[in-house]
């Protein structure tokens, strides 16, 4: 009796127009192209709600390199991903248009040209309404993107989950590099300073790291602040921080303990948990999301994958809290 309810689940689903993961009858999960979450390909995003884009670039890093690997390591970890969030009943695919258009080409010698390509691409991914959720590559690539975000619907709130502040400045003489994304979103005015809130900061640093975003007007929360305890009451104060602002979410995997994420280019002992980065996704549900990113997965330096696991997981979850979703 119950293998037969089972199956009446399964098969009385209606049919509709949306792409949809292949299911593991359909193709082996080690087979099919490796494209996130085994979703289409797509050359543009004229019929897309949602797209998975790769920015293969890594020569913004200070520290350790390999991140231009990382669309490629996060989507051979995505295969497992199915259909339904069951803890949160999302139902993304059966709301959303969603595709992958594969990776910005970008010029790999020069990182002011490299941002200007990647400008380029989102404004074109952005043009039709489309959502772009952004795998990196190093954490330079926000800013060019945040640049075409402010061209499509101005000046964004900023939910950035982080363990560094990414607003250092110039380094031997240079703005552009993966420190300082906001650092020149703020110089530029892509972002909203009083509903901007950044989590899971720490480690070493300079003295008084903390004392500009908070200057700034950023909403400042160190990953000490962060220690056993729930996310969630925290989330229900930025929801009502943003309002009913554009929000871009922005997400370093080095915010995660180097327990959960060892792959990373820049790791800091101490940090979040993969359940609180599930309560700060989760928090961002009912909010207007415009595009999200994840980035500095450096699969040279990953451990059994499991860094790529958790960020094809977050980007899952990313995708069932865009607007439209079906619950």
């Amino acid at each position: 009796m119950a293998h037969k309810l089972i199956r009446s689940l399964r098969t009385s689903a209606p049919l509709h127009k949306f792409n949809t993961p292949p299911k593991n009858t359909d193709m082996i999960r080690a087979g099919g192209i490796t494209s996130m979450f085994r979703l289409p390909v797509y050359k543009d995003t004229k019929e897309l709600d949602a797209c998975f884009v790769g920015v293969p670039m890594d020569i913004g890093t200070s520290n350790r390199s390999g991140t231009r690997f990382g669309p490629r390591g996060i989507r051979n970890e995505a295969v497992l991903i199915r259909n339904v969030n069951n803890d949160t009943g999302a139902r993304p695919y059966e709301c959303l248009q969603v595709g992958d258009v594969g990776d910005v080409l970008l010029n790999q010698y020069n990182l002011p040209e490299a941002c200007k390509m990647i400008k380029t691409a989102f404004s074109k991914l952005l043009q039709p309404g489309c959502i772009p959720l952004t795998m990196g590559g190093d954490h330079t690539i926000s800013y060019p993107i945040l640049q075409a975000m402010k061209e499509k619907h101005g000046k964004v709130a900023l939910i950035h989950i982080d363990a560094h502040t990414d607003l250092y400045g110039p380094f031997m003489g240079s703005e552009m590099h993966h420190g300082n994304p906001f650092g020149l979103a703020v110089k530029e005015e892509l972002i909203q300073c009083d509903r901007t809130v950044q989590i899971g900061l720490r480690g070493s640093g300079m003295e008084a790291d903390y004392e500009l975003p908070k200057k700034l007007g950023f909403k400042v929360v160190p990953a000490k602040d962060c220690w056993w305890k729930s996310l969630t009451p925290l989330m229900a104060e930025v929801r009502e921080m943003v309002g009913d602002q554009p929000v871009y979410i922005s997400f370093d995997i080095d915010s995660l303990d180097p327990s959960f994420a060892p792959g990373t280019g820049t790791p800091e002992i101490a940090g979040l948990t993969s359940i609180q980065a599930l309560e700060i996704i989760r928090g961002c549900k009912g909010l207007n999301i415009v595009g999200c990113d994840l980035v500095e997965v450096s699969p040279p330096y990953d451990q059994a994958g499991v860094t790529a696991i958790h960020a094809a997981n977050l980007l899952f979850e990313m995708l069932c809290v865009l607007p439209g979703n079906k619950y």
